[in-house]
């Protein structure tokens, strides 16, 4: 049985008029959207952050989504976790990859070489901060500094999120899914 939130979602009937706009024009309504409006004034910059990372960085959206999977995990963001799995499924990660993914074998077979320098940079990024120089030059093998740098910013975002959700026990709702990505594909 899910746990009652510590605080509930912004009601967007009550919102302010600013706050209401926002959260209305969203393509997808959200509890973790209703979270971050308690904090009015952050809600676009995030909402334009979160976009951003999603739908405008270089780096491939397939190691994006395990970036954003192994720092949920690193934070216990289940919100996260339950809403990107899908997302990352979207975006090519097989079956095997997720598995390995939640238990944490990110040296599994399901990964070439590339993707597990990739996973190792993530997990010493997310879990201790800084990467050791050995983690970070077999990184920068494969990866361009702005795909070094997006993933370090995709890192911090997820994180961020995780603890807003696990603090104030943010509903889950279910999985977006594709929805996410077809919400972010520029209209033609």
């Amino acid at each position: 049985m899910a746990k009652p939130p510590r605080i509930a979602p912004v009601d967007v009937a009550a919102a302010s008029p600013e706050v209401r706009e926002t959260l209305s024009a969203l393509p997808l309504q959200l509890n973790i959207f209703r979270m971050m409006a308690h904090a009015p004034s952050s809600l676009r910059p995030l909402l334009a952050l979160g976009t951003s990372i999603l739908a405008e960085q270089q780096l491939d959206p397939e190691l994006r989504e395990y970036a954003v999977l192994l720092a949920a995990k690193a934070f216990g963001g289940e919100y996260e976790w339950v809403q990107h799995v899908p997302i990352a499924a979207a975006c090519g990660a097989d079956p095997a990859q997720l598995a390995a993914l939640e238990q944490g074998q990110l040296d599994d077979d399901c990964f070439d070489e590339r993707e597990k320098a990739f996973l190792a940079f993530v997990q010493q990024s997310a879990t201790e901060v800084r990467c050791s120089d050995e983690v970070f030059a077999e990184a920068k093998r494969y990866f361009s500094d702005r795909e070094l740098v997006e993933t370090i910013l995709t890192i911090g975002f997820y994180q961020m999120l995780a603890r807003l959700t696990e603090c104030t026990d943010t509903p889950l709702d279910a999985p977006a899914g594709q929805r996410v990505l077809d919400a972010l594909k520029p209209s033609r």
